[in-house]
């Protein structure tokens, strides 16, 4: 009997750590084939070029460079256009029974696209959340659309697909994929961690990731300039920050980061990629992760680590306690700054509980594609609530 071929695509340093542990469980399993395809930042030197990272991993079967040399809609659009087009050749060549991908950005959105017309079957993981304050959400709704299963991090996710039109029998609630990590990752102790990122930690700590609002117009450096003003005069707190995705104006950010820890190099310091091994173990040693992404939601909550939510990005997703809401503005950062230290918050943090924590999230999505029949899945009919009642 042939071994069922599982194709996992990767396009950004965040969902490969994701997806790290399912990618292990499909090697070892005896009846699956891992391919494995890299593309988006992980081919670009302005983000690390995180795919020599992968290759001690695991073995690549497939490089598609999408050209990211650009950070506005145009040169995006290009990108997406070239990941496509490499992608149905990629596909073409590996003939995968299945494509895994994870998310809602916009190489994942290539990599679905590229599936959907060359006919193969598509699992979706993380769908059915929503972030209201950026295009991820559209494009997290259309890969669902396109995709044939689907492994949800919630209940509420769950049914949101099913929501969508797509049958219950196909939607699986499997968990935060993040939690996996951290309960299987032996993270760095406090010491290890200060001599991988060159830093000595002081008594109270912060990380900073913040990513572009991208269904607002011009809103970035705008809003960025309000946490750095924010954040200029804590001298006596130890301060990271992780640089931005390839996202909408992106560049501006990270250009903004350089310039504030060259100025603060004393109590700051900046990098392009910190991997999931250092960002876990800054997650567990800082106080906050202050700005709009989703770890904030997803994965501090395990650690009882408090999470600075600014503004929109975010907005509509499950939180636990641990979560800040605030304006981004220099005043609403601030007095959630002071609430974070405040005794009672402090004293919430201890008993908080992570609503993504499910389980053994990889095992079960590959109970899944080991099972599930293929034979006529293409084949989708919408799923009308209304008439299930």
């Amino acid at each position: 009997m042939s071994k069922r071929k599982i194709c996992v695509v990767t396009g950004s340093r965040a969902e490969y750590g994701l997806l790290y542990w399912l990618i292990k469980e499909i090697e070892t399993v005896n009846d699956l084939k891992l391919q494995l395809i890299v593309t988006g930042m992980h081919l670009s030197p302005n983000f690390g070029l995180t795919y020599k990272i992968i290759e001690e991993d695991f073995k690549i079967d497939k490089k598609i460079d999408m050209n990211l040399y650009s950070d506005n809609s145009i040169g995006i659009s290009k990108s997406m256009g070239i990941a496509q087009t490499s992608l149905v050749k990629a596909y073409k060549k590996l003939k995968p029974d299945i494509v895994v991908v994870l998310g809602d950005r916009y190489e994942i959105f290539s990599a679905a696209s590229a599936a959907m017309i060359s006919n193969i079957p598509i699992a979706h993981i993380h769908g059915g959340e929503i972030t209201e304050g950026s295009w991820d959400n559209s494009i997290r709704h259309c890969i669902s659309k396109m995709a044939h299963l689907h492994f949800t991090a919630t209940e509420e996710y769950r049914n949101r697909i099913i929501q969508l039109g797509e049958d219950p029998k196909r939607v699986f609630n499997i968990g935060g994929m993040g939690i996996e990590n951290i309960k299987k990752l032996k993270l760095l102790s406090k010491n290890e961690l200060e001599k991988s990122i060159n830093f000595k930690l002081k008594k109270k700590n912060i990380l900073i990731t913040f990513h572009p609002v991208t269904l607002e117009n011009n809103t970035s450096k705008k809003q960025f300039q309000e946490l750095l003003n924010a954040i200029n005069d804590l001298n006596d707190i130890g301060i990271i920050f992780t640089k931005t995705n390839s996202d909408l104006n992106g560049n501006i950010i990270n250009q903004m980061i350089d310039q504030f820890t060259k100025k603060n190099s004393k109590n700051s310091i900046a990098f392009t990629s910190l991997g999931q091994l250092k960002y876990l173990s800054a997650l567990q040693y800082v106080d906050a992760i202050i700005g709009n992404s989703s770890s904030g939601l997803l994965e501090a909550p395990s650690f009882k680590t408090g999470a600075i939510n600014i503004g929109d990005r975010q907005k509509g997703r499950i939180r636990g306690k641990n979560v800040i809401d605030c304006l981004p503005n220099k005043k609403s950062i601030q007095k959630s700054l002071v609430k974070l230290y405040s005794k009672n918050f402090q004293m919430l943090l201890k008993n908080v509980k992570n609503p993504y924590d499910n389980g053994t999230s990889s095992k079960k999505i590959i109970r899944v594609l080991r099972s599930f029949k293929l034979k006529g899945i293409l084949k989708k009919k919408f799923y009308n609530i209304n008439l299930k009642i």
